[in-house]
């Protein structure tokens, strides 16, 4: 009989962590949007020590032409490749924040290239962030054209 009280005990915390976790702090909000812009400076400059430093080694990247980039190495070399090839200024914008737990979040965020001749090409970017020795770091990227552009 003393199992019932501690299994719904549990399934109350659960669930009260999980739905408490969902808002960042000011704190946690301010760092994962100094590590977005740490991200879209690494790529304006290709700086690949920068990369290193703010991917995980098992990064994985899906970018809009379907092509899926895994573990820091090659998704280092494409992002290289794909800024070489499609120069412009990125400007990546926060627009919403979801914390999974202490220790990942999930950062939604329109990004845009401006072109080399003037026009922009409007995205969204999604990053799963996590937390490796108390510094954030990007897990994956997923990439989105919505359709029509």
């Amino acid at each position: 009989m003393k199992t019932i009280p501690l299994v719904f005990y549990v399934c109350l915390v659960t669930t009260f962590n999980l739905c408490a976790q969902s808002n960042p702090s000011p704190k946690q909000k301010n760092e994962l949007q100094a590590l977005i812009d740490k991200y879209s400076q690494a790529r304006e400059k290709r700086d690949t020590a920068l990369l290193k430093n703010i991917l995980t080694a098992d990064v994985d990247q899906l970018v809009s032409t379907g092509e899926w980039r895994n573990v820091i190495t090659e998704a280092v070399k494409g992002m290289l490749r794909s800024s070489a090839s499609a120069p412009g200024t990125r400007t990546l914008t926060v627009e919403k924040v979801k914390m999974i737990n202490t220790h990942s979040a999930i950062v939604d965020c329109k990004y845009e290239i401006q072109n080399a001749d003037g026009s922009p090409r409007r995205m969204w970017s999604t990053f799963f962030a996590v937390t490796e020795k108390g510094t954030w770091k990007i897990s994956a990227i997923r990439n989105m054209l919505p359709s029509g552009q």
